[in-house]
């Protein structure tokens, strides 16, 4: 599956627009990581822990992203983007959206 953030594919042409398709993850943070956050705020630095959340996080709404293609019959998503959002200071929401499509080389 191709994942693309621009609106076309250089070499290719949209074939069939499916429609709009996401993969959403809501997460809560990890007790280890919020204390770690608290020490570093002491000091400053890049908080590690809550990093690599962040980063399986993104991956784990990227792959749903996927599947829902795959599941519509798309071979793309053009035009995808991430939004994010914290709920009650407790939990990660995560949303990867754009558009399926069926593309083929030109």
């Amino acid at each position: 599956m191709l994942i693309v953030t621009t609106n076309d594919v250089p070499g290719f042409r949209v074939t069939k627009v499916l429609g709009e398709v996401n993969g959403l993850t809501v997460r809560t943070r990890n007790v280890g990581a919020q204390l770690g956050a608290r020490f570093k705020a002491l000091v400053g630095g890049e908080l590690a822990g809550m990093s690599r959340q962040l980063q399986e996080t993104r991956d784990e709404a990227l792959q749903r992203l996927n599947d829902a293609a795959e599941a519509m019959g798309a071979n793309a998503v053009i035009a995808m983007r991430y939004d994010s959002n914290e709920l009650y200071g407790t939990y990660q929401e995560i949303l990867a959206y754009g558009t399926a499509v069926v593309i083929e080389a030109l």
